[in-house]
């Protein structure tokens, strides 16, 4: 019998202790609810290691062999820095032309372990780049920021100096109430300090 007080795994502790009881492993695996693969896998598991082998690790191991080359890969950063309005088709298709062959979906992998996958990402990553190494802008990024700063102005992101400056507020029924009457809510936000009232 196999004692534990981690709760975590007191439900895998359960179904051994179980089988050993009933010295039936087919019955414990139905009353338990799981398979009989599910519990050879967590009677190795005690074997291997002890009962603590139980607590659930991380298996995901990234396999090496899938990914593309270092110089592929900063290919594929540069490429999207330089042209951050480019889409993962485009990207491939541009660096294809330049003897640099990944796929659509291998530039969005790229992507997204340099945390590039989408256009404001990139766009950030365009911005510390002038920041840090002040680069001399080409056309398709300049246009790429005027487009973000338009993009901005049109959903409303607006710069206010100092809290107070610039309230939005918003009025909204909220229903009737017997012997009240109908009941609305208003509500204020502070633009600067995105305190609500």
């Amino acid at each position: 019998m196999y004692q534990t007080n981690n709760p975590i795994i007191k439900h895998k502790v359960g179904l051994l202790n179980l089988a050993e009881e009933l010295n039936n492993v087919s019955k414990a695996c139905k009353i338990m609810g799981v398979s009989r693969d599910t519990f050879y896998r967590y009677q190795e598991l005690v074997n291997d290691g002890g009962i603590d082998a139980l607590i659930n690790q991380n298996r995901w191991v990234p396999n090496v062999k899938n990914r593309v080359d270092e110089q592929i890969e900063s290919a594929v950063v540069e490429y999207a820095i330089e042209y951050p309005a480019h889409g993962q088709h485009r990207s491939s298709n541009e660096l294809r032309k330049k003897g640099i062959f990944v796929s659509g979906s291998g530039v969005r992998s790229i992507w997204l372990r340099h945390n590039l996958e989408n256009f404001t990402k990139r766009l950030k990553a365009l911005e510390d780049k002038i920041a840090t190494e002040g680069i001399i802008l080409s056309e398709s990024q300049i246009s790429a920021l005027e487009k973000k700063a338009q993009d901005d102005e049109a959903c409303g992101e607006i710069e206010t100096a100092h809290p107070g400056y610039l309230g939005s507020q918003d009025t909204f029924y909220v229903g009737h109430l017997k012997g009240v009457s109908r009941v609305y809510q208003q509500t204020y936000i502070d633009t600067y300090s995105k305190v609500v009232h």
